[in-house]
């Protein structure tokens, strides 16, 4: 009884080995994204959100990931940099990802950490776009939702899931 248990868990390892390939597609995978870090300069003149641009950045702003992406060879970050915008939109990481796999990529998603003077993390924001076929480029905007004079730093990365 035993050996048949060990046997079929085997069995079930292997399966679920094979099915893990198979999701991975024509893309080659790591297992962890790789993060590029800045730092940054806030503005003298830039100002906390109001309470109402506060609201109107927190209903646009992302913060929650999905598993369904991970680090892929061919999406790349072309550019990005910190850049303070007028209104809700307020502290912002924009930049541009392209898509040079050769085929789509289902969901490409970027990740931005955020980190104080004291290198504590503030926060995590991402933005993500669907169907990204092979050659484009795709300009995101990160919303922060720190306060300008809290940021000291950032770090991000681009992540995607192959299409079919």
């Amino acid at each position: 009884m035993v050996r048949r248990q060990q046997r079929r868990r085997q069995v079930l390892g292997a399966i679920g080995g094979a099915l893990m390939m198979g999701v991975a597609g024509c893309a080659e995978t790591t297992t962890r994204p790789t993060y590029e870090r800045r730092t940054v300069d806030v503005p003298a003149d830039a100002e906390p959100r109001t309470p109402t641009e506060a609201t109107a950045a927190a209903q646009q702003a992302s913060s929650t990931s999905t598993n369904a992406v991970a680090a892929i060879d061919g999406v790349e970050l072309i550019g990005h940099g910190f850049v303070f915008e007028s209104g809700y939109l307020g502290a912002t990481v924009q930049g541009a990802v392209e898509n040079r796999t050769g085929g789509r990529i289902d969901i490409a998603e970027v990740r931005v950490r955020v980190y104080n003077a004291n290198d504590q993390l503030l926060g995590q924001y991402l933005d993500r776009v669907a169907d990204l076929d092979g050659g484009e480029t795709w300009g995101f905007t990160v919303i922060l939702l720190e306060s300008p004079d809290t940021i000291a730093a950032y770090d991000i990365a681009a992540l995607g899931t192959p299409g079919g």
